[in-house]
């Protein structure tokens, strides 16, 4: 541990950190400004998806690919945006509303170093520990679909590393009400992917189950190319938006310990819901190879709308909602009930749209998106009964970000932390029952398991999401989605 940086003189605020004039505003504008950026963040996952899908297809090479990726990002999520957003951003956005800019810039030094050394030792450990994540998140994997899961996995680590910092950059950017280059800069990663696809795929793709493989590592090395560059492009701006960046590991200020205090039950939250995606990773590698990486192509789609319209609103209302828990008490849930309101109309009103597309027409979704080469017109069906299942729970994924959000920014994520236990607890059998027990008993094809997955997943979004709203009601008063409202919309 470092000692405790000598006090300054205090230094005025920057015009960076100063709210603007009306600051009511700055939710809606910051979720356009979030939502703009995610969309085309999306659209640039799509086109890889689109380009992956050409040279790859269902092939055995491509479902231990999307396999693989998932073990080292299992530790981004574990540290990085989500965790910093329940944990980092309303302490420091709290401080930022203060004009207290010696102290945010303290803590933002400090949360840099704690992050950098803990996903430092993590990234060496889980490079050690490959072997083993590999025969936990994937059990169906034998053979050399495990030794190729086991080298690209240890490729993919260390990109991990800079995509924790990166969502690091992410909470200082959105602190400071700077929302679209963090989300633009997801753009960069997904363009270096796709230039890699398109320099190798050509040489690789039609040369039988080696070149596959040869293929996916080449890949590997542009997911870490593309993790650092998506780093490197934010650093400039948050430097300049930082008065004095000094990284440390101390501990000394109340504020940072604050952050420390918040971050185990948001990191057991996370853990919590990436245990649920190793179950539904785990299920589906159990049914065939085609399930796992169908599956994976759906969360690509039923993720755009979570992430367009929960995450923009969810992410753009956090700082906003934190600045507003520093005033009284009656002030701050007047406050947080008209952001909540506000956000929840918002992302019902574009989401259950969504969700009909993703039900009544998802052959022609998942065949506009991801029909090509080796991706044909049978697999695009059978993704369909994967999107049909998603649908089900959409409104209440999204809604349900708004909600957690506002427990973190009332320094509350003990309560998203226990009903995420509900939630995971539950789907992880209902997941059991409905993938690899029905079908067989209903006599479908087992294949059809991967579809229960998401309905499973779908059906406990919806009781996590009342849990925390019949929660927050408790705290606040009466919020979230105006009853009726639902089915209005679902009716139109």
């Amino acid at each position: 541990m470092t000692a405790p940086a000598p006090a300054s003189p205090p230094k005025p605020a920057s015009p960076a950190a100063t709210p603007p004039a009306a600051p009511e505003r700055a939710g809606g504008r910051g979720a356009m400004l979030v939502g703009i950026g995610i969309l085309a963040s999306r659209l640039m996952g799509l086109v890889r998806e689109r380009v992956f899908a050409h040279y790859l297809g269902n092939a055995e090479a491509a479902a231990v690919f999307k396999a693989a990726l998932r073990i080292p990002n299992f530790l981004q999520n574990l540290f990085g945006e989500g965790v910093l957003s329940g944990s980092f951003i309303p302490v420091y956005a709290q401080l930022l509303g203060k004009k207290d800019a010696e102290e945010s810039d303290r803590v933002a030094g400090a949360v840099f170093g704690l992050l950098t050394l803990a996903t430092g030792v993590m990234v060496a450990l889980g490079m050690l520990a490959t072997p083993m994540f590999v025969d936990v998140i994937a059990p169906g994997f034998e053979g050399g679909e495990r030794d190729l899961a086991v080298r690209l996995v240890r490729i993919l680590f260390p990109g991990t590393g800079f995509l924790v910092l990166s969502a690091w950059c992410l909470g200082i950017l959105n602190s400071h009400r700077r929302f679209l280059l963090s989300y633009l800069a997801p753009v960069v990663w997904n363009v270096v992917i796709i230039a890699t696809l398109l320099a190798v795929g050509g040489r690789y793709s039609q040369g039988g189950r080696a070149a596959e493989e040869a293929l996916t590592e080449w890949l590997a090395w542009g997911v870490v190319a593309g993790s650092f560059l998506q780093f490197a492009v934010q650093v400039p701006t948050v430097l300049r938006l930082l008065g004095r960046f000094r990284p440390a590991l101390s501990l000394a200020s109340a504020s940072v310990r604050q952050v420390l205090k918040n971050f185990g039950p948001v990191v057991l939250g996370r853990g919590v819901v990436q245990f649920s995606a190793w179950v539904d990773t785990a299920f589906a590698s159990l049914i065939s190879n085609r399930a796992l990486s169908s599956l994976l192509y759906a969360q690509t789609i039923y993720l755009i709308p979570v992430s367009l319209f929960g995450m923009a609103v969810s992410a753009a209302e956090l700082p906003e909602m934190a600045r507003a828990t520093g005033e009284g008490e009656a002030d701050a849930h007047a406050k947080l009930r008209t952001r909540i309101d506000a956000g929840s109309r918002r992302i019902a009103f574009w989401v259950v749209p969504s969700a009909a597309a993703l039900l009544f027409l998802g052959d022609l979704v998942s065949g506009a998106l991801l029909q090509t080469g080796k991706f044909g017109a049978a697999d695009s069906r059978y993704l369909w009964y994967l999107l049909m299942g998603a649908a089900v729970g959409l409104v209440a994924s999204t809604v349900g970000r708004l909600y957690a959000s506002a427990f973190y920014a009332l320094k509350d994520p003990k309560t998203p932390l226990r009903y995420a236990v509900v939630r995971v607890s539950l789907g992880t059998v209902k997941a059991y029952f409905l993938a690899l027990w029905l079908p067989e008993r209903l006599g479908l094809p087992r294949e059809l398991g991967a579809a229960f997955l998401t309905l499973s997943s779908g059906i406990v979004a919806w009781v996590e999401t009342t849990l925390l709203r019949r929660k927050l009601q408790q705290r606040v008063g009466p919020v979230g989605v105006p009853a009726g409202l639902l089915p209005r919309l679902w009716g139109a």
